[in-house]
């Protein structure tokens, strides 16, 4: 598995854990490894994305939290 694959994951799992205390556990130890000020260096893929997403937040092409939550749902029930 490679160090993408790994962050992703990661990501996705974090995203879905709501608890506190663990949440900060972790966040504990990626500070170790991390310090915030940090430039992360993104590639050009990945800031063509982010200038996409900026352009469609711009024009009103986004959901809130709750209408992504609704649509992830709705996926995972078909």
């Amino acid at each position: 598995m490679s160090t993408q694959e790994i962050k992703q994951l990661l990501h996705e799992s974090i995203e879905n854990i709501d608890d506190g205390e663990f949440l900060i556990a972790v966040k504990q130890i990626i500070d170790r490894k991390y310090t915030p000020g940090t430039v992360p260096n993104l590639s050009e893929w990945q800031l063509e994305r982010i200038e996409s997403s900026k352009e469609q937040i711009k024009h009103g092409k986004s959901l809130s939290n709750k209408q992504a939550d609704l649509l992830v749902e709705k996926w995972l029930n078909e």
